[in-house]
């Protein structure tokens, strides 16, 4: 059953055209991911759609009587409300009931009314409605039912405007990336509800993992032609590669008949027979075939970074509270070179507060942080980048570099990197203010990396990023030899990206997991329940907290095999008091900076060694 169609539809802005002619479908039940790179008209086609703006040419046409819901990037939401008022303030009668029903039970004196409003819940069914209107507001952490809209956070209001769409219960529901603002926990619980929920879904996301586990279509809109794809991400990443292939191949054939009927071409007299023509006419669609260009960038850079000294970063016993809300507490650690460190938590546990004090923003209440002569910070934030009017894109870069390093005395230049990250020429001279958010967000990344920073911290990246841009920045990172850390929600971008995680499950909990996200989820749904809930009373980092990673050593190594191991237990243990010892020294406030060179020398020996035996440790723990 046709829920809604898109006919032969073109938006332009000026001289600017996001699309033309394009025509697609969405069917009853289908759950259709629209993809494209960041200024090519997605928001723009999901307000027409939802008639919040009109197409230049061309039509939407929809079933008669279906109900559209529409989550937008940013939601549009009364600020005068609370957030109970928002979302009763639909047109859903279900809810109307529910609202009846819990008003009757505050007033249980009136029989009357109770007795009317309880014959409507079960008239309408409408218990287990109530059952889903409760677990989608516990879900996404609306707790507090009087708050107004006008104290919410922006990732608050973002769960709110998902709650109400939600409930509203529409035949078809539009969302522009729903994943923004949501920490990991609500990400998979929402990602769980619409992929066993039979519900009609056509969004745009970022989010690969959603994607994969969501949707059963993807429709992608490149070079303005649209091309669809019946299967989940995997399924589209295997057949876009072959069309890729395959237009490779075609072109490939196309120019060496162009060699050909060139050569033809010139050898012709002047005075030409229809059949000549006929030919001529053929030899322009091979020349402008032979011609095309596909536009992806692949970066394969060796980046020839500031070096970094044996000296990086150091935490010795931090701590840091906001009023009665502990953030780190005696927090030790210390960053040795090639680091490419993941950090993940629920929103309010002090992610982004970690980052600001390692980069000096923030102070920390007790405690030392050390940071080595050789380190170059570069930090992108959620905040984004600060718009100039009549500024230019290639002028905006230009203020922080012209150029990065590369080995062999190469270097590739601001225009060369914005390239990179898809701004072509043309592009490069539109003024800022024209630009999309997806596409300023590419700007500010750019701005930070042609600053060729040794120690890279990306707070959020993948906000508002599409899927092109966010595998050439994968690209870039996998290529880039300094120190990096990376707070984000997106689960696929990690998973490639980083070596270990920092796992913040607030109250100053902090975890190192030895793995991605995925190997962090997997060891989470394994782990017996009781183990989920333990929560160590040691300081965070202090060696003293059990590491809950670990596994009992295997009852069938050989006799020499199960000698070294305990052993190396005993070494460790050993190693760790060393380490607490040495990292307790650096508590004293009254400690000169040689004093502090030379500790911080003995504590990355020890940690070396702890590593490397936890190593073999380890290896012996998993053998058969």
């Amino acid at each position: 059953m046709n829920y809604l169609s898109v006919e032969n539809i073109s938006k332009s802005f000026g001289e600017r055209v996001l699309f033309t002619d394009i025509s697609f479908g969405i069917n009853k039940d289908q759950k259709i991911a629209f993809i494209a790179k960041n200024g090519t008209g997605k928001t723009s086609l999901l307000q027409i759609i939802t008639g919040k703006d009109i197409p230049d040419t061309g039509q939407i046409v929809s079933r008669n009587g279906i109900f559209i819901g529409f989550l937008p990037q940013e939601p549009d939401l009364n600020p005068k409300l609370t957030v109970e008022e928002t979302i009763f303030a639909s047109d859903n009668k279900v809810l109307k009931i529910i609202r009846a029903y819990e008003d009757a039970l505050e007033n249980p004196e009136d029989e009357t009314v109770y007795q009317r409003a309880f014959e409507q819940m079960e008239l309408h069914q409408a218990w287990d409605f109530e059952t889903r209107y409760k677990q989608i507001l516990s879900k996404l952490k609306l707790d507090d039912l009087s708050q107004k809209v006008s104290s919410l956070s922006g990732g608050q209001q973002k769960r709110l405007a998902l709650a109400t769409v939600l409930l509203n219960n529409p035949d078809l529901l539009i969302l522009d990336e729903p994943t923004n603002h949501l920490d990991l926990e609500m990400i998979e619980w929402l990602e769980s509800y619409f992929a066993r929920e039979n519900m009609t879904l056509f969004m745009v996301t970022h989010d690969r993992y959603f994607l994969e586990r969501v949707c059963n279509e993807i429709v992608e809109l490149e070079d303005g032609k649209l091309h669809t794809y019946k299967g989940n991400y995997s399924y589209y990443l295997e057949k876009k590669e072959a069309r890729v292939d395959a237009e490779k191949a075609s072109v490939d054939k196309a120019k060496n008949l162009y060699v050909k009927e060139l050569d033809w071409m010139r050898r012709q007299p002047k005075a030409r027979t229809s059949k000549s023509k006929s030919r001529i006419d053929d030899f322009h669609v091979i020349k402008e075939k032979a011609h095309q260009r596909r536009k992806d960038h692949r970066v394969q850079l060796e980046i020839n970074m500031e070096r970094l000294g044996s000296k990086i970063v150091e935490f010795h016993n931090v701590s840091k509270t906001y009023g009665e809300k502990q953030i780190l507490q005696r927090f030790q650690y210390v960053f040795r070179k090639g680091e490419r460190v993941g950090i993940i938590g629920k929103n309010g546990t002090g992610k982004s507060t970690f980052l600001n004090m390692l980069t000096g923003i923030t102070t920390p209440d007790s405690g030392k942080i050390v940071i080595g002569e050789t380190v170059k910070f570069g930090y992108y934030t959620q905040a984004g980048i600060e718009v100039k009017p009549e500024q230019k894109v290639i002028d905006v870069i230009r203020e922080f570099g012209d150029f990065i390093p590369l080995a062999k005395g190469k270097q590739i230049s601001a225009a060369q990197l914005l390239e990179r990250f898809l701004f072509d020429r043309k592009k490069q001279y539109d003024f800022v203010e024209k630009l999309s958010g997806g596409e300023l967000k590419r700007l500010y990344l750019c701005t930070v990396l042609i600053q060729n920073p040794n120690f890279l911290i990306l707070d959020e990246p993948t906000n508002d990023l599409d899927i092109v841009t966010l595998n050439v920045l994968e690209e870039f990172l996998l290529d880039f030899p300094g120190c990096l850390i990376v707070v984000s929600h997106d689960r696929y971008f990690m998973d490639k990206i980083v070596d270990h995680l920092f796992v913040f499950k607030g109250e100053a909990e902090i975890e190192d997991f030895p793995g991605n996200y995925t190997d962090f989820r997997t060891y989470e749904d394994s782990a017996p329940p009781a183990e989920n809930e333990v929560k160590s009373t040691a300081p965070a980092g202090s060696g003293k907290e059990k590491n809950t990673w670990r596994r009992d050593a295997n009852k069938g190594l050989s006799y020499n095999e199960q000698k070294e191991y305990n052993r190396l237990e005993r070494d460790i243990r050993k190693l760790e008091e060393e380490k607490s010892r040495i990292e307790g020294l650096f508590a004293d406030e009254t400690l000169e900076g040689e004093r502090i060179d030379e500790l911080s020398v003995k504590l990355r020996k020890v940690l070396s060694e702890i590593e490397d035996k936890t190593d073999r440790w380890l290896e012996l723990s998993y053998k058969d």
